[in-house]
C-alpha cells in the first residue's frame, strides 16, 4: 500500500469512528515481529448481517470534505483538519485486497458531502455497483444514503448494497435547525420513506418473480447523537419508537456525544461522553422491540429520563410491584418476559419445561436467568419471592447490594 493511500486510509477511517452504525472492537494491540495480523490497523470493525453472522467490515469515509458546517461533526466545514479524498478506484481496490487477505467480509462506506448529495450519491453507488459487477464481490455492504439525494440513485444503491441507512442526526427537529441550520428534516425523511416502499415491493415482486433482484436485503437503519442536544430520554425514545413504526427501520443507533471542538452551541469540550446513558437507551430499545413494552410504560411526564443505577425492566418493575410476584408456572408467556433478570431464551425455556414438571429455582438457574433480580418478582415450587414487608426501595438496595458482590453481567 503507498503512504498516499495509508495516509487517507489513516485519517478517513479515523472520521468514520463517529459513525455506531456498526460496533468497533476497541482492541489496539499491535503486531509483533514476525507475529500475524495487527488489530492496531484502522477502519475494521464489526457488523451483523441479516441472519445472525458476525462480519469484519472496512469502515472508511469516501471523503472528510463537506459542504455543511453542522456544530457536531468533526468533518464540519469550518473545522481546521487534515482534508481528503478516495477516488472509487481506490475504495474499491482497498476493499478487494482486504477481502483477499482475509482483514475483512465487508464494506462500511460513509462520506462527507462534496458539492451535492448527488454528486457525492453516485460515487458511492459506483462503488457498490464496480464491486458487485466488475469484481463479482459477494461479501456484505453497507451504504450510507446521503440526505437530498435522487430517488434513482436510492433505488440503485439498494440494488447492489445489503443495508442503507439514513442519519436522522438529532432527536427533534428543533435541535437539527439550531445545530445544523443547513440540512432540514424533509431530506432526510425521504429517502428513508422511499426505501421502505421499495423494501414493500421488491417483497411482491419477489414473490411473483424468483428472479427480481433484491432491494437491501438487510433492511434500513439509523443513528442519533444523543447528549449534544438538550432532549430527555422520553423524546429520543418517542422519536425511536416512531421511526421503527413509520419507516420498519431494522435498528436505530444512539451515538454518545463525543466533544470535539468547542461550540457555544454543544456540551462544554471538557465533558465525558453520556456512555452510560447510551447503554440504557439501546436497552430500553430492546424492551420495545423484543419484550412487548411501550414508550409509554417505561417513561411519565414526571420521569422522563431513565435511573442510570438500575436497568429500565427492573426500574418499571419497582413501580410496578402490585403486578408482581408472577408464578413462573401459571402465568403468561407476556408476563414473564417482564420478569427482571429474565431474557426471551429464559422466558421460552420456562413456557417449553412447565409443560414437563413444575419449576423451581434449580431449574431457572440451569435456564440462564439472573436470579439475583428475578427472585424478588417470581414465585415457584419452593420459592415465595420477596418478603411482603419490602417495598420498592428496600429491594431496589438489595439488589444492588447484591450486584456490587457480583462479577456476573447481563443485558438486564
Amino acid at each position: 500500500m503507498s503512504e498516499k493511500i495509508l495516509k487517507k486510509l489513516q485519517i478517513l477511517a479515523d472520521s468514520a469512528k463517529y459513525d455506531v452504525s456498526c460496533s468497533s472492537s476497541g482492541s489496539k494491540r499491535k503486531n509483533t515481529q514476525r507475529g500475524l495480523g495487527n488489530t492496531n490497523g484502522m477502519g475494521i470493525c464489526h457488523s451483523f448481517t441479516e441472519d445472525g453472522r458476525c462480519v469484519s467490515l472496512l469502515k472508511i469515509l469516501l471523503t472528510n470534505h463537506c459542504i455543511y458546517d453542522c456544530a457536531y461533526c468533526v468533518s464540519r466545514r469550518s473545522n481546521d483538519v487534515q482534508r481528503v479524498a478516495f477516488t472509487v478506484e481506490e475504495v474499491v481496490s482497498l476493499t478487494m485486497h482486504f477481502y483477499r487477505r482475509n482483514y475483512i467480509e465487508g464494506l462500511f462506506l460513509s462520506s462527507g458531502i462534496f458539492k451535492n448529495s448527488d454528486y457525492t450519491m453516485e460515487r458511492l453507488v459506483r462503488i457498490a455497483k464496480t464491486l458487485r459487477t466488475e469484481h463479482k464481490f459477494n461479501g456484505y455492504i453497507h451504504l450510507k444514503t446521503i440526505p437530498g439525494a435522487s430517488d434513482e440513485l436510492v433505488r440503485e444503491a439498494g440494488l447492489y448494497a445489503d443495508r442503507l441507512s439514513v442519519n436522522v442526526e438529532l432527536p427533534t427537529e428543533q435541535s437539527l435547525v439550531k445545530l445544523a441550520p443547513e440540512k432540514n428534516t424533509a431530506d432526510i425523511v425521504k429517502p428513508m420513506s422511499f426505501i421502505r416502499h421499495t423494501i414493500e415491493e421488491n417483497r411482491q415482486e419477489i414473490q411473483l418473480y424468483k428472479h427480481a433482484p433484491a432491494f437491501v436485503p438487510a433492511g434500513q437503519s439509523t443513528q442519533m447523537i444523543i447528549g449534544a442536544s438538550p432532549e430527555s430520554d422520553w423524546q429520543i425514545m418517542q422519536q425511536a419508537d416512531s421511526l421503527y413504526k413509520n419507516f420498519h427501520l431494522k435498528r436505530v443507533y444512539y451515538s454518545a456525544y463525543v466533544p470535539v471542538q468547542q461550540d457555544q452551541r454543544l456540551p462544554d469540550l471538557h465533558s465525558l461522553p453520556p456512555v452510560q446513558r447510551e447503554n440504557r437507551l439501546y436497552q430500553t430499545d430492546w424492551l420495545l422491540r423484543f419484550y412487548g413494552f411501550s414508550v409509554n410504560e417505561i417513561f411519565n411526564p414526571s420521569a422522563p429520563n431513565l435511573e442510570t443505577d438500575v436497568d429500565p425492566k427492573l426500574a418499571w418493575a419497582l413501580r410496578n410491584l402490585h403486578l408482581f410476584p408472577v408464578d413462573i408456572n401459571r402465568a403468561d408467556y407476556e408476563m414473564i418476559l417482564r420478569i427482571p433478570g429474565l431474557g426471551v431464551k429464559s422466558a421460552k425455556k420456562i413456557v417449553a419445561g412447565r409443560k414437563f414438571h413444575h419449576l423451581t429455582l434449580d431449574h431457572l438457574r440451569q435456564f440462564g436467568v439472573a436470579l439475583n433480580r428475578a427472585r424478588y418478582f417470581l414465585i415457584c415450587i419452593g420459592w415465595n419471592g420477596y418478603r411482603r414487608d419490602w417495598n420498592a426501595t428496600e429491594i431496589k438496595r438489595q439488589i444492588i447490594a447484591g450486584n456490587a458482590q457480583s462479577t456476573q453481567l447481563s443485558l438486564f
